[in-house]
């Protein structure tokens, strides 16, 4: 029996010695990653424009961080608010006033998902601090080094800021040339022309003045920095989420196979349900803006494709006989210019935003295929338990609970697009459209 013992001692310092786990040491001068280091440049930029009056974004510790409805930036967002609200109910009185077309519809719930998209911020930096303390205490047990983090949320920052731009001027071109053809024989000023044309909505029913198109122009371009920053900041978030399950998937690879002690697979599951109620965490706070980003991206998406299908690529613009004498800044090609290129950026961006939304979905069943390959003589309860929450956990972004960020999703998405364009090609009445060899149809 000693004997026995003795060989079965021998036999397990063998296997705790062959299949000990390496990990390598991070150096001490490498700062591990926060999520208030990732988003910071980013929520910075967000609150030029009115959105996360948070306290204390500039200062690297994260207890600093303070939300009060009575300070100066809450006051900003709250009158920038009240901004979009006019903006809002202009559009609102004119499309119940004249006509209610999908043209008029249009920029009403675009200032309209503006305002909630303020209202939400607002909502989510009332939190943001109790979420930071939150996140904190999840860094401190498992730190983060994966320093490409901060790197990939500086580039798509300016990735998607530098083509929303490019879209914003397209889409200023476009009205500038429509104020050209429709006001270059009239007494009317080019900048008047152009503000009348932009935002009939506030020039139907206000008389015309400097002041007034400079604020609401002023107002515009900060509904456009907001409609392109929910998304921004839901991959952003989603950036720092997927790192987070990916700094547990690369120690559970590195211990692939090998032969490990229950305690070794007992900490990976702790450690992996500490960053999984971390996303939950997150879920809870930001889940109103996913809904949001989702929902505006899929209606301006089918928006602009149905205008696009609809008018053909030569677009004619407001002022037909103008465009024929050639009194445009391009000849009447700034509107395709614009349509299509937003086009190409509302896909695009979707796309992307979906996907990285829902590599945090695939980050978090990535364990499964090291605990399915667990050798027999080392499977323990810990294992079969690690098993059961990663297979029984429904580990993603949500939008409100009504759905879940994965890649089935962007699947639907195209699916619904397809089926809303059809439907609205066949009621809408059949017009003239140019064929490829010039003739009309």
């Amino acid at each position: 029996m000693a004997k026995a013992s003795g060989a079965k001692k021998s036999y397990s310092s063998w296997i705790s010695n062959k299949n000990k786990v390496h990990v390598a040491k991070t150096p001490v001068t490498t700062k591990a990653v926060t999520l208030q280091d990732s988003l910071r440049p980013i929520l910075i930029i967000g609150q030029a424009f009115g959105l996360f009056p948070v306290i204390g974004l500039y200062s690297k510790h994260e207890a600093n961080l303070r939300f009060y409805w009575i300070s100066w930036k809450c006051l900003y967002s709250i009158i920038l608010l009240s901004g979009q609200i006019w903006m809002c109910i202009m559009c609102f009185n004119k499309m119940f006033r004249l006509e209610t077309t999908l043209q008029t519809t249009s920029p009403a719930i675009f200032y309209g998902t503006t305002c909630i998209y303020i209202a939400l911020f607002l909502q989510v930096s009332l939190k943001w601090p109790k979420l930071v303390k939150h996140a904190i205490q999840t860094e401190d047990l498992d730190p983060n080094f994966d320093t490409s983090l901060t790197l990939k949320c500086y580039m798509t920052c300016a990735v998607v800021l530098l083509l929303a731009i490019l879209e914003h001027i397209l889409s200023l071109l476009y009205a500038l040339s429509e104020a050209i053809a429709c006001y270059s024989h009239t007494h009317t000023s080019t900048y008047e022309g152009f503000v009348r044309v932009n935002y009939p909505w506030v020039y139907k029913f206000m008389p015309y003045s400097i002041p007034l198109g400079m604020i609401t122009q002023l107002l515009h371009f900060q509904a456009t920095f907001i409609w392109n920053f929910s998304d921004l900041f839901v991959i952003c978030t989603s950036y720092y989420l997927t790192s987070r399950l990916d700094n547990v998937n690369g120690k559970l690879l590195i211990a692939q196979g090998k032969y490990l002690p229950a305690s070794f697979w007992r900490s990976a599951r702790e450690e992996y349900s500490r960053v999984t109620q971390l996303v939950r965490k997150v879920d809870d706070v930001i889940s109103g803006i996913v809904f949001i980003s989702f929902a505006n991206n899929l209606f301006f998406v089918c928006l602009q494709l149905f205008n696009t299908l609809e008018n053909g690529i030569k677009d004619t613009g407001a002022c037909h006989a103008s465009r024929l004498k050639g009194t445009t800044l391009f000849a009447g090609y700034e509107g395709p210019a614009y349509f299509i290129f937003s086009l190409v950026y509302l896909i695009s961006r979707s796309v992307a935003v979906s996907l990285i939304a829902s590599q945090v979905n695939s980050a978090s069943l990535l364990p499964a295929r090291v605990l399915y390959d667990v050798p027999s003589p080392v499977y323990c309860i810990e294992v079969q338990r690690f098993i059961d929450q990663v297979n029984g956990d429904n580990v993603a972004l949500s939008g409100l609970q009504f759905f879940t960020v994965t890649r089935e999703l962007l699947l639907t998405v195209a699916g619904t697009i397809v089926t809303y364009e059809l439907v609205m090609l066949q009621l809408t009445p059949s017009a003239q459209v140019p064929t490829a060899n010039g003739t009309m149809t």
